[in-house]
């Protein structure tokens, strides 16, 4: 189901699943390090009442899983009928500590008092392979300690008047065919076993006496840092009670909002609601030190080889864009110095990276047809990292910023993507397609070169490096010239791309949205008007709901995730609103407003957005979570905002 919720400070990510459990649990860098095995088994929570337990997983138990409109504050509501017993959680990570929090009001909905008991469950695998951790319980503190080498984590609960867990125990997990010292609560006894190594989890109880139709509130955080003095410190300060840090998380993340309040008046009362929980959703992936993880929903790798965890510079460029229209500046900055930082010496990015600024895994091989050197790269990363940079000045006209990386990431990029051209076309080389799969010169990145490159000329005028200018303006009118050669007259649309190869342009003729998508946003110049608007037909009789669950694909016989029967493709949220946007920038406002209120009805409860849905069904598909689809809606409104 991926993660309806997403909590975060830039340093701790904390992912909670469809039951409102502990799932994914990054530190120290957002989308780095997921120290839970979430592969296999997530924390979990216990409740026994009467010599009957339940796990609130295991399908007797009904739960609603939101986050609060203005904050990055889960809101959750278990219920179990049978045992009459209800939880209702106030989770969040700390704005200013690395600290994991959760708020637990125990309902007790009998007409009797009774003894509930509550087991809160943790596994870690801080070195990743389930070996050499150790946890054990520290009795000074009366806290269990989850550590390996840099990494300690630091776990205790109380009741809100101050009565610690009354039960513990630590176990292995994942080893010696062992499923897991959480099955030690069953019987709503535990052991008080006080350490273990190797694969390890642990699990405390508080044992509640609640009078009838009242309840317990129960505290419970989880602190993160290098060392166990570290995180002895967080204890003496969170011990004091949550109530006070959940009011602070809470009026920091209003102020955050704040900074976008004036521009966002505008946004039709029906859409504020999903833009601003979208905007947190964005903003509970964006790493302190610059990068923006695509997604840290890590359900993702139960499906495949890897996770959706990494800096890809073009989805951390879109999910910057609502930010720069909105006000906001820190983000960007951080996020334009990180791309300056990863920025090779030759003038590219690469496919994407790490949080930390490592180089990311990869599929692009370095070696294509007949041995031939090419590039492992997408063109056009590069160039959306240009042309976001423009944005930027656009909205806060801070020139002092954009002139400190006039010289390490404008020339040097552009440079490259002026001289990384085909004398025979006068058009980009090949490199791979934005959706990381085709090989070639392709439509959506030329169009996007040549909107990077014109941004790029007109920094060179600002800050007087004319020769630059006239390079750059030279490569984008070749684009804007040969650009037709994309247009394919007997189906009246762009193209996908074409292979430049020895017996000429081998054409891969592909319907893609992306396309019509940068060519109207990227270049929208005179001469290829003809081409946008026959385009935009070919996408609305063609791609736009051709499926039970409306919406489009990404191209003609998408396979990524097909479903079954697969259609033309899954339908994506990023290329229904680029519909969108190409209506709203048409005057269609119906059009648009239809695909908007498509994309809401498709979103979860708690307003979390999918990369794609069922094409039959509509429930979501791929990571959930996915930020580019949040921005896209968030820019999607703003136009509509302005019409």
């Amino acid at each position: 189901m991926g993660r309806p919720v997403m909590l975060g400070n830039g340093s701790l990510t904390v992912g909670l699943n469809e039951h409102g459990l502990v799932h994914d649990f990054y530190y120290p860098y957002v989308g780095l390090d997921n120290l839970t095995t979430a592969r296999s088994v997530h924390h979990m929570i216990g409740v026994w009442v009467n010599d009957q337990f339940s796990w609130v997983d295991d399908g007797s138990w009904q739960t609603v899983v939101d986050f609060e409109e203005d904050a990055l504050i889960s809101t959750i509501t278990m219920k179990h009928e049978g045992m009459q017993v209800r939880l209702e959680l106030k989770d969040f990570v700390d704005n200013e500590y690395n600290v994991f929090c959760r708020q637990i009001s125990v309902h007790n909905d009998s007409e009797e008092q009774r003894n509930i008991r509550l087991f809160m469950h943790q596994v870690f695998e801080i070195s990743r392979n389930g070996r050499a951790d150790t946890a054990l319980f520290v009795p000074d503190e009366h806290y269990l300690l989850d550590y390996k080498g840099r990494c300690s984590l630091l776990i205790y609960g109380q009741t809100a008047d101050g009565i610690p867990y009354d039960q513990f125990a630590v176990g292995n997990y994942g080893i010696e065919g062992k499923a897991g010292t959480y099955m030690d609560a069953q019987d709503g006894e535990l052991s008080n076993n006080a350490v273990e190594h190797g694969g390890v989890d642990s699990i405390i109880r508080f044992s509640l006496d609640i009078p009838a139709g009242e309840a317990t509130t129960v505290e419970y955080y989880i602190a993160a840092g290098d060392s166990q003095h570290a995180v002895e410190k967080l204890h003496t300060i969170f011990k004091k009670g949550l109530a006070g840090r959940l009011e602070k998380a809470r009026t920091h993340w209003h102020g955050w909002l704040s900074i976008s309040k004036d521009r966002m008046e505008g946004i039709d009362e029906q859409y504020i609601g999903l833009a601003k929980k979208s905007l947190l959703l964005i903003k509970a992936h964006i790493d302190k030190r610059g990068g923006i993880i695509a997604s840290c929903d890590s359900s993702i790798y139960n499906f495949g080889r890897d996770y959706y965890s990494y800096v890809w510079p073009r989805d951390g460029a879109y999910a910057m864009w609502p930010l720069i229209r909105l006000g906001y500046t820190e983000e960007p900055k951080k996020f334009f110095e990180f791309c300056r930082d990863i920025l090779t010496t030759d003038g590219y990015l690469m496919h994407k990276y790490q949080p930390d600024k490592a180089v990311g895994s990869t599929w692009h091989p370095l070696l294509h047809a007949g041995n031939r050197p090419e590039l492992p790269i997408q063109e056009d990363e590069t160039a959306i990292v240009i042309y976001m940079l423009g944005e930027y000045y656009g909205y806060s006209k801070d020139a002092e910023f954009v002139s400190q990386l006039y010289l390490t990431l404008i020339q040097p990029a552009c440079n490259f993507m002026a001289d990384f051209m085909d004398e025979k076309t006068n058009l980009p080389h090949a490199s791979y397609d934005l959706w990381e799969e085709k090989f070639l010169t392709n439509s959506y990145t030329a169009a996007l070169t040549h909107g990077a490159l014109q941004v790029a000329a007109d920094f060179a005028e600002l800050f007087e490096y004319p020769d630059d200018a006239v390079k750059w303006r030279e490569a984008a009118a070749k684009i804007v010239k040969n650009f037709h050669v994309f247009y394919d007259h007997e189906r009246k649309l762009i193209r996908k791309g074409y292979l430049l190869g020895d017996e000429g342009l081998q054409f891969d003729g592909t319907l893609d949205i992306s396309s019509l998508y940068a060519a109207f946003t990227f270049g929208n110049v005179a001469e290829w008007e003809t081409f946008i608007n026959d385009t935009a037909e070919a996408v609305e009789n063609t791609l736009l709901d051709q499926t039970p669950s409306g919406g489009s694909p990404r191209y003609e016989h998408d396979n990524y995730f097909a479903a079954e029967p697969p259609y033309l493709g899954n339908p994506w949220f990023v290329t229904t609103l680029w519909v969108a946007q190409y209506y709203l920038a048409i005057d269609e406002v119906d059009k648009a407003e239809a695909l908007i209120k498509w994309t809401m009805e498709r979103a979860l409860p708690s307003g979390a957005l999918s990369e794609q849905v069922n094409p039959t069904d509509s429930s979501p598909v791929s990571v959930l979570p996915l930020v580019w689809s949040h921005a896209e809606f968030v820019n999607t409104v703003l136009d509509l905002s302005k019409r």
